[in-house]
């Protein structure tokens, strides 16, 4: 399995069990296809350099996962699917 450091920024006008639930959406996605969360941390909210649908401000959170290439696209599937996911980037870490 490779490693990949994923960034996403969910909608901030949610209340925050939903922003939690989405954030536990993304992580499921990544669970159910037989990979790893190695790490997950929430930046909090920041505002945007620029609006994203009409959107502000957004919650960031990075994850760094272990996974293989169809857990990444089953994520980027849906990550683009979902209306409160704003964005999401997907880096593949070099092994060292």
């Amino acid at each position: 399995m490779k490693k990949y450091e994923i960034m996403f920024i969910v909608k901030s006008t949610q209340d925050s069990d939903e922003i939690k639930a989405s954030a536990e959406f993304m992580k499921s996605i990544i669970t159910d296809n037989k990979g790893k969360v190695v790490d997950f941390n929430e930046l909090g909210e920041k505002k945007l350099a620029y609006p994203i649908k009409k959107e502000i401000n957004g919650y960031y959170y990075v994850m760094v996962v272990e996974a293989d290439n169809t857990a990444i696209s089953e994520l980027n599937r849906k990550a683009a699917i979902n209306e409160n996911i704003l964005r999401h980037l997907t880096i593949r870490l070099d092994e060292e």
